[in-house]
């Protein structure tokens, strides 16, 4: 299972606090066939088949694909010095 460093689940608490509706997450999916490129996006609930993983207040949502090819990894996010977040994917160790 995905699981988040402890940067990835403040700015994703972060964000998802932002959100009026209450089981908020982040949402991450793939449109590309290989997976190599994902897409997030805050959105209000999960989709039925979202795997939802919890990690320190904060909520993920991964699409199916996006959760298979994720399942071993780990998710890191920073903020840069004008408010941009940036994720990364990187192996568990």
């Amino acid at each position: 299972m995905l699981t988040l460093t402890e940067n990835a689940s403040t700015i994703v608490k972060t964000l998802t606090d932002q959100s009026p509706d209450e089981s908020a997450g982040l949402r991450i999916s793939s449109s590309n066939p290989d997976a190599t490129a994902f897409a997030a996006a805050v959105t209000p609930e999960p989709e039925a088949s979202d795997q939802v993983v919890e990690s320190g207040g904060a909520r993920i949502f991964l699409e199916t694909q996006a959760a298979e090819v994720l399942d071993d990894k780990v998710l890191d996010a920073q903020v840069d010095d004008q408010g941009a977040v940036s994720f990364a994917i990187g192996v568990s160790a």
